[in-house]
């Protein structure tokens, strides 16, 4: 019964949403409105522009499955540094969620990721700082 009245409310397509099949270790691209303007001034409501922005990376998560209270789990490296964001599934702030690639793990949670990606800078920083007094 809280579908039909959910999905007759709701500015998302929760059926939609329940639908897209995406787990721990595809790569995905969610799109998200961002409101711009300056909340301080008076009055900026109609000066107010909606833009989107695409977060594309990895899904390190999915916790909660199709229940309303849904959320997923995005890592993905900018300019040489991690950043992770945990989406409401059934936000109306994300507009779509692309499926970029999808990937074989053998994991639910990929938290592991964090410490492989920093070893591995740690690494490459290492071979960099050696190899440069030459």
């Amino acid at each position: 019964m809280t579908s039909v009245l959910d999905t007759k409310f709701s500015p998302v397509d929760i059926e939609a949403r329940k639908k897209l099949d995406f787990r721990a270790g595809d790569a995905v691209r969610v799109w998200q409105k961002i409101k711009e303007g300056d909340p301080s001034r008076k009055g900026g409501a109609e000066a107010d522009k909606l833009r989107s922005q695409a977060f594309e990376g990895l899904v390190l998560a999915r916790k909660h499955g199709t229940e309303p209270g849904a959320t997923f789990t995005v890592r993905k490296i900018s300019e040489g540094i991690g950043v992770e964001r945990i989406f409401p599934l059934y936000s109306p702030a994300i507009e779509k969620i692309e499926i970029l690639k999808r990937g074989h793990v053998r994991r639910a949670k990929l938290y592991y990721i964090r410490e492989k990606a920093a070893r591995e800078i740690r690494r490459k920083t290492r071979q960099t700082t050696v190899a440069a007094p030459q």
